[in-house]
């Protein structure tokens, strides 16, 4: 099996972007009372297959889930101008956003009905600049522990050369009552 060039890569993963894009619906919420009936499938399921509205703040920072299954989550953006801080470069916070998001979002996918979480740490290391030139990056969360009271998960930021930007890990609290 042939490794796929660069610009194979790069065209795949702007194709899943593109067709995840036509997928989702306009943003929005539910209520927090709505996201506690569906299971974590179902309620990621229904994002990514356009049920539910798409959460506001991937719009507002320009990035989309892409992936998810139990344990893992991937989310994918471009960085533009828009996310430039003074120096020329991306924001730290695009980074730390995208992390607090993917390894979040990879510990939700294994809650029971019921369950939400919060943050309680984040740490990021910052490996390379980020800049508009970069093109798309991916961020991907894996849990490394779920508790019955708090989860780690840790992250990575790569773009399609594999080449890292960041890594995070992060510790939520488990909010409610399993159903």
């Amino acid at each position: 099996m042939n490794t796929p060039t660069r610009d194979e890569k790069l065209a795949a993963w702007l194709a899943a972007e593109q067709a995840m894009r036509a997928r989702l619906a306009q943003p929005g919420t539910l209520t927090l009372a709505q996201v506690s009936e569906l299971q974590p499938q179902e309620f990621f399921d229904g994002i990514g297959n356009g049920d539910l509205p798409c959460p506001p703040f991937g719009h507002l920072v320009d990035f989309i889930p892409l992936e998810w299954e139990s344990g893992r989550f991937v989310f994918q953006g471009t960085p533009d101008a828009r996310h430039y801080n003074p120096l020329g470069s991306i924001h730290g916070g695009y980074a730390a956003t995208l992390l607090d998001s993917c390894m979040g979002c990879a510990i939700h996918t294994q809650l029971k009905r019921g369950q939400g979480y919060t943050t309680t740490d984040l740490r990021i290391s910052y490996v390379r600049a980020l800049t508009s030139k970069v093109g798309p990056v991916r961020a991907e969360g894996r849990i490394v522990h779920l508790g019955r009271s708090t989860a780690l998960a840790e992250g990575r930021i790569y773009d399609v050369d594999d080449r890292l930007y960041a890594v995070g890990s992060t510790t939520c609290l488990i909010l409610g009552t399993p159903s």
